[in-house]
Parts: C-alpha cells; sequence; structure tokens
C-alpha cells in the first residue's frame, strides 16, 4: 500500500491531533526520548541486528551520497545533482530494506525514508522530512520489527546517524531550508536532535542550559551530547551570535533545567511540528499509521510534484469551506547558510566572485 495525503484543512489537522494516529507517534517519540535520559552518545550501547541493518541502510545512502556529485554552478540554492542521488536512492530503497521488511510493506515503509532525505523539485529539507524518519521507525516499531530494547540504540546509533547523513546532503547539495527558513527547525533543518540532546541532559548535575554559551563547553562535550554538537554545528556555518542567528536557541538556553527544555521541546513538536498545516499537509498515511482526513485528488493524496512549489499543492486556488483556505506552504526560496559559509570561505581564499555576497542571517 501506497501511503496517501489525508490532512488538507485545517478541520483535518484538528481531527487529527485527536487521532490514534496521532497519539501513536507522540507516545513513540516519548519513549525513545526517555531511553536516552542520561545516557552519553560515546556510552558503548550494544546494537541488535536490526539496528546494524538500519545503520547498514544509512551508510549506503551516505556511499550514494558520496558517488553523485554536485554539479559546478554559482548559485547559493539547491544543487540540481541532488535530483539524481534522489533517484538513486528511490530505486535502491526497496531493495535495501527488503531484508528486515516483509513483503507486502516494502512500499508503504519505503515511502517514509524516501521522504525523509528531502524534497526532490524544491530540493530542500526541514522538519516535516525529519518527520518522515521518524515514522519509518514507528512503522518498524508496529511491525514488531524492533522493541523497547532497541530504543536506546534507535536514538544514540540509528537517529545520529541518520543526521549525521542529512548533514553530508546538506553539505554537499546545500539543500535549502524547507518552508522559507526552516519550519521550527532550531538550526534551519532540524529539530529532533535538540530534543533528543536536551533528554540526554537531563540528568547532568552540573551543564546547564545556559553552557551553550561557552565555546570550551561546546568543544568538549559535543562529542557526549547531540545538543551541545547542535548549537556547536550551528556556531561552525553562521556568524554572528546565537542571539542573532539563532534567537529561538538562544532564548532556549535561559531554562533553569534540562528537564525544562526537554519536555517544552516535547510541547513544541506537538504545538508546533505535527501541529502545522503546512507541515502535516506534506505528511502520508497507510495501513501502519493510518487517518483519513479530507477528500483530495488521486495525484495530489500521493503527492504529486506537477506544481511550481514541488509539493503536490495543485495550483493553491481551490475552493473549500471557509476558513479553510490551502495554506502558504512554501514561502519563498532561501539558499542553504551551508553555501554562504563555503561561499565566504571561497572568496578569503581567492577572489570574490558576484555570487559571495553575504545574506540575511548567515
Amino acid at each position: 500500500m501506497i501511503p496517501t495525503r489525508q490532512i488538507l484543512t485545517p478541520d483535518d489537522l484538528a481531527r487529527f491531533n485527536e487521532s490514534p494516529a496521532c497519539a501513536e507517534l507522540v507516545d513513540f517519540l516519548t519513549s525513545l526520548n526517555d531511553s536516552i535520559i542520561g545516557v552519553k552518545t560515546t556510552d558503548d550501547i550494544e546494537d541488535s541486528q536490526i539496528v546494524g541493518q538500519l545503520l547498514q541502510v544509512l551508510e549506503k545512502v551516505k556511499q550514494t551520497n558520496d558517488s553523485v556529485k554536485p554539479i559546478e554552478t554559482n548559485s547559493r540554492f539547491g544543487n540540481p545533482a541532488f535530483r539524481d542521488f534522489y533517484d538513486s536512492i528511490e530505486e535502491k530503497l526497496p531493495q535495501w530494506i527488503a531484508d528486515f521488511v516483509p513483503a507486502e510493506n516494502i512500499e508503504e515503509v519505503a515511502k517514509y525514508v524516501q521522504n525523509s532525505f528531502g524534497n526532490r523539485k524544491r530540493i530542500d529539507y526541514g522538519t516535516g522530512h525529519e518527520l518522515n524518519f521518524l515514522a519509518f521507525l514507528l512503522c518498524l516499531h508496529k511491525l514488531q520489527i524492533i522493541t523497547a530494547a532497541d530504543h536506546k540504540a534507535l536514538v544514540i546509533h540509528v537517529f545520529f546517524k541518520y543526521v549525521a547523513v542529512m548533514r553530508g546532503l546538506q553539505m554537499t547539495y546545500w539543500l535549502e531550508p524547507a518552508g522559507s527558513h526552516g519550519v521550527w527547525g532550531l538550526d534551519d533543518y532540524q529539530f529532533l536532535p535538540f530534543l533528543f540532546g536536551a533528554g540526554q541532559l537531563r540528568t547532568h548535575r552540573h551543564l546547564r542550559p545556559k553552557s551553550i554559551h561557552n565555546a570550551e563547553i561546546l568543544d568538549e562535550f559535543s562529542k557526549d551530547y547531540m545538543y551541545f554538537e547542535c548549537v556547536r554545528f550551528v556556531n561552525s556555518i553562521k556568524t554572528g551570535s546565537l542571539r542573532w542567528h539563532s534567537p529561538m536557541i538562544d532564548d532556549i538556553s535561559a531554562a533553569k533545567s534540562w528537564e525544562k527544555v526537554n519536555l517544552g521541546l516535547i510541547k513544541m513538536f506537538r504545538a508546533e511540528v505535527i501541529g502545522k498545516l503546512p507541515i502535516m499537509q506534506h505528511f502520508m498515511f497507510g495501513s501502519l499509521i493510518a487517518f483519513s482526513g479530507g477528500s483530495v485528488s488521486s495525484d495530489t493524496a500521493h503527492g504529486a510534484d506537477d506544481d511550481g512549489c514541488g509539493h503536490g499543492c495543485s495550483d493553491h486556488s481551490q475552493v473549500y469551506a471557509f476558513g479553510q483556505e490551502f495554506p502558504d506552504c512554501c514561502g519563498i526560496k532561501v539558499p542553504s547558510a551551508i553555501a554562504a559559509a563555503k561561499a565566504e570561505k571561497d572568496a578569503s581564499s581567492g577572489p570574490r566572485n558576484a555570487f559571495a555576497r553575504p545574506i540575511p542571517f548567515d
């Protein structure tokens, strides 16, 4: 079964947020989070067979990234070579997951994995794509392929490996932040690494949220705690202070404890990720994550990319009930901050070209 889009209007979204499917997503996320409270990224955690197989799939994705080189271009927007990467992954994924996913579920599960690497047409990535990777893991949980005993390794090894793979894609193809400037992604792209990272730190006796402003602490502890690694990464590609380029991360640092940060990010995930129509209108539902929402055309339900925005939103001119207008989901295209950092580095080592101008919030 191929998953289809079911959330079209605010009413659909409201029904979803009260549905068993939504509860399953939040409960699964909470269970993953609880499993890594107080756990360091560098702790010795044993991998089960399925965790090893998932890591192998992600390594194959990384190898595909390495083999599909970016096209030389003067643009700081997404590199068109990403589409070649995407097509290659789309073709190979069903074979890669066939070792552990039942044959009757491969098509459905592969769709979530595919969608977790970004949008082919817009060459962008955001929290909606990240959500698809969480949905992929939830599918494996519902198929009883993974168990609660795997949760710690799923976060520390599999999910953090996924983040590393996505960083590679962002660096290679300069993926644009989805939704103008990253819809609720704390670093333009990601949300969940911050959530899990705060979970790791919840029981730490000495490190506090304000510690992110100390460069020495970031350098020393980024290998042990994903939250610090995420902040370190943001600082490495953007100029200026956190208050300037990442005000939300800066605001969060004022919290008194990591527990408040962690629980607050879980609430924020529900309200600002799965509670937002511009994200959830693109999420797909099948037999494993089931929800029935508004009526949409067959092409739109299957996410056909036949329009200018690349999200299968048709022409945004359909007529709906009052108060249920189709949202302006995509916003304006924004260059990748990673691309801006690369351009600035190139400019410092040679003649500055016309495309190396600073952009807002670099």
